[in-house]
């Protein structure tokens, strides 16, 4: 089983020639609404993924957005028995995405942070379950969640994004100490390795380090290049990306880290999960949306059997 514990927001997205600088307004021809926040979106790439089941836990509005969110995510087969309803708005994402796919993206977070790893149901803290964490919500909670399924003897996969202000060294130790797996982008990790107080000159020297000194695995995303893999001390490996044509980039990290978790919880090794979740990321990169570009688990296998 994958149980995700994070956020769920409505994605407001608009196209545009170039990102705005401060002070500079630029326009666009429309706007799309869809669903999106980074707990959201790893529980749909985990659940079109295949091999496990999917719930997620976490908290929306009691209004519309709260129940179309919860109508889609139930459309995708996710479970959503442990997501509550708060009286705080939906949260919302502002995404602005230029001509080359790179995008800036503002996020109110609204209900998200009222969610609470108590209010989840305890039978989703097992042996056999692989718990993903982002930091969209309250970090205590992620805190408590991470620690309790650590001691249940279930898996934890923390994709440290975005890398919470503020965050404590203390914060962090406690964190990775429960984390089986990291998964962070270049900039995230040369936060953690920072704060960690480990020092490097490469994203491959700083994952090596961070997962030498946590007894953990370090997966650095790096965009077309692919991903490194620090799987044990002294090894690291890199993983390409797909060729694809970009269209919009957002959502291929939460694309990854989904269909990796889907990966480990149907028993492949973490190579092999991370092989598939790479293809499914560079897939994903090919439509406008986090969402509704994910791939299924038909176009994954189909890409990785390519030629």
């Amino acid at each position: 089983m994958v149980f995700v514990f994070g956020s769920v927001n409505v994605d407001l997205v608009c196209r545009v020639a170039t990102i705005p600088r401060p002070g500079e307004t630029v326009l666009s021809a429309r706007y799309e609404q869809l669903f999106g926040g980074k707990g959201a979106n790893q529980a749909v790439a985990a659940a079109r993924a295949g091999g496990a089941a999917v719930c997620l836990a976490g908290a929306v509005g009691d209004d519309e957005l709260g129940e179309r969110s919860r109508a889609a995510l139930s459309g995708e087969g996710i479970d959503v028995g442990s997501l509550a309803t708060t009286g705080e708005r939906t949260g919302c994402a502002f995404i602005t995405i230029d001509a080359d796919g790179e995008n800036a993206i503002t996020v109110a977070s609204g209900a998200n942070l009222e969610a609470r790893a108590d209010a989840a149901d305890p039978a989703l803290f097992r042996e056999d379950a692989v718990l993903v964490l982002q930091m969209e919500v309250p970090l205590a909670e992620s805190l408590a969640a991470a620690e309790r399924m650590r001691a249940a003897g279930g898996r934890v996969v923390v994709n440290l994004a975005p890398v919470p202000a503020g965050l404590r060294r203390e914060d962090l130790r406690r964190l990775l100490a429960a984390c089986s797996v990291l998964v962070v982008n270049e900039t995230e990790l040369a936060a953690a390795a920072a704060l960690a107080g480990l020092s490097g000159e490469t994203p491959a020297a700083l994952a090596g380090a961070l997962g030498a000194g946590y007894a953990l695995a370090v997966i650095a995303t790096l965009g077309g290049d692919g991903v490194l893999l620090a799987d044990a001390p002294g090894t690291i490996e890199t993983l390409p990306a797909l060729a694809v044509d970009v269209v919009d980039t957002t959502g291929a990290g939460d694309t990854f880290v989904g269909v990796f978790a889907s990966g480990l919880a149907a028993g492949l090794a973490l190579p092999q999960a991370a092989r598939r979740a790479v293809a499914a990321a560079s897939l994903a990169c090919r439509k406008v949306g986090a969402q509704t570009a994910m791939p299924f688990a038909a176009e994954i296998d189909a890409a990785l059997s390519a030629p």
